[in-house]
């Protein structure tokens, strides 16, 4: 999808993605996200080891990796140059030959093969104003087979927006200090305010529309969501 009303993902992303010091940090700062439950749930879902995995703003490649050691073929798809570079070091590292990277985003990556078994992306759909989000999940929906799955991770808000100050009161408060070693209140603040984390009551009616059942929803303080939707 190329137009001129499209947004640059990479600018959305923010240019501490372009830092090879902040990457080099970046799962020490994100507490080191285990990726074994996730593909669990792929696995009760139906999505074997001879399946086509798409790793959507793959990162620094947690679930990439261990994607490529469970499946036959993982797709990294990442806006970044650099975490691109990180990522296939790593893959390199490990001897992971089934891994394809591409350079692009949830509006601008294009598959090349048949539709894949099952989508991955954590983190980063809050990266894009929620008129965008719905064109990603559509895109998404576009690149699974009929029942495959989305496995979606995000800061999504689980509360009203009467609660906001009490739930980002508790928030902030149990913030670290250092931010090598996560996340200051002042970067959670500073992600309230420029970047498009919505409401879990708007974001599942995007989902539906795009053509997925929700099958698991799963929140942890009112602002972390982890969701399994199956393409119908």
């Amino acid at each position: 999808m190329h137009s001129s009303w499209l947004i640059d993902e990479l600018a959305y992303a923010g240019p501490e993605h372009l830092d090879p010091a902040f990457i080099a940090g970046y799962d020490r700062k994100q507490g080191y996200p285990d990726p074994s439950e996730d593909l669990v749930v792929l696995g009760e879902h139906g999505v074997g080891e001879g399946a086509t995995v798409v790793d959507l703003a793959a990162g620094t490649g947690q679930f990439t990796l261990a994607a490529a050691r469970r499946f036959r073929r993982v797709v990294a798809v990442d806006v970044s140059p650099a975490m691109q570079d990180h990522l296939r070091g790593r893959a390199g590292d490990a001897g992971l030959a089934n891994i394809d990277f591409v350079r692009a985003g949830f509006l601008s990556y294009e598959h090349a093969g048949p539709p894949v078994d099952a989508v991955y992306t954590r983190n980063a759909l809050h990266q894009l104003p929620d008129f965008f989000k719905a064109i990603a999940l559509d895109r998404i929906s576009g690149l699974l087979r009929p029942g495959g799955i989305l496995r979606l991770h995000d800061l999504i808000y689980d509360f009203r927006p009467a609660e906001a100050q009490e739930v980002f009161g508790r928030w902030f408060a149990d913030a670290v200090t250092d931010p090598a070693e996560g996340y200051t209140a002042e970067e959670y603040a500073e992600h309230v305010r420029t970047e498009f984390s919505t409401f879990r009551w708007l974001l599942e009616p995007m989902i539906a529309a795009a053509g997925f059942r929700i099958t698991q929803a799963a929140f942890r303080g009112s602002l972390y969501g982890a969701y399994t939707c199956v393409k119908l």
